[in-house]
């Protein structure tokens, strides 16, 4: 989406935690993460937390959600096409997709999402919303600011 950032860890001076996180991840398997961008809304939002697990490549399908490592930034898009050595993966609510993903580059599929203290796993189901957030990032902006508000009223 124009306009809007599609990492999760985005500044330089984050490049030392996003160092840190891709460690933790390759030593121990799991990683736990908060989502501070909005390229995958509405199906992540901002402050939920990710739980991702280290997999094989080979294991991702059409539709996971993986983390891979570019730079010094951690981004959490969907995979829509695979192939052998890489992958395609695109933010649903960014109309672009991103440069293929290979095999080094990638750290592991997220299992769950915690949103407000209740864990699901991270589906697809509102295609028709982001649908809407490709096409208008007024409307990303929008639900961003809504689900804030929300989220200090709920608390």
């Amino acid at each position: 989406m124009p306009g809007q950032s599609p990492q999760l860890l985005s500044t330089a001076a984050d490049a030392a935690r996003v160092g840190l996180a891709v460690a933790s991840l390759r030593a121990t398997g799991r990683l736990r993460l908060a989502v501070a961008g909005s390229s995958m809304l509405p199906a992540i939002r901002p402050r939920d937390v990710l739980l991702v697990r280290r997999c094989d490549f080979d294991s991702v399908r059409k539709g996971d959600v993986v983390l891979f490592c570019r730079g010094d930034r951690v981004f959490a898009h969907r995979v829509i096409e695979c192939a052998p050595h890489a992958m395609v993966t695109r933010g649903d609510a960014i109309a672009e997709a991103d440069e293929p993903v290979g095999t080094q580059e990638f750290l592991g599929r997220v299992e769950r999402v915690v949103r407000r203290g209740r864990a699901f796993r991270p589906r697809n189901r509102a295609a028709i919303t982001s649908a809407i957030f490709r096409r208008s990032p007024r409307a990303g902006r929008y639900f961003t600011r809504l689900d804030g508000l929300a989220w200090s009223l709920a608390r």
